[in-house]
């Protein structure tokens, strides 16, 4: 990699309009699934907008405790921080801009290697399906 890459994930580019937060839920949006994660994005025409703002959410119905729900987010945080490039290279390339949510699926805390290795593959799948 570069060395003017940032892995870095400012408060800009983590998703806080409820506009776009309804739109990508609405059915406008694709989905693809790597158990114990979910991907839903949807490309945007938003010219003040980052390449990519990002969604975590992992429902209370799976973990009632904050602690665990806050765990799991932080690793999901982390894993995209690490390896957003993958998406992003191909988003600039391309001249086009993303919003993508993470949902979690799965009643059990993994590890979080684990989390990363699905990220990258959710990614992955993502940016081919872009293209």
């Amino acid at each position: 990699m570069s060395e003017n890459k940032k892995f870095t994930l400012d408060k800009k580019e983590r998703m806080n309009s409820k506009i776009l937060i309804e739109k990508l839920f609405s059915g406008e949006s694709k989905s693809i699934p790597a158990f114990p994660l979910r991907i839903v994005y949807m490309i945007i025409e938003n010219d003040d907008a980052p390449t990519v703002s990002i969604l975590t959410s992992v429902p209370k119905k799976r973990f009632k405790r904050a602690v665990k729900r806050n765990r799991v987010k932080r690793q999901i945080r982390e894993a995209y921080r690490k390896n957003k490039s993958i998406l992003t290279d191909v988003l600039e390339e391309k001249g086009k801009k993303a919003a993508i949510a993470f949902i979690w699926l799965d009643k059990e805390l993994h590890t979080s290697e684990e989390v990363e290795k699905k990220i990258v593959k959710l990614l992955q799948l993502t940016s081919e399906k872009i293209i």
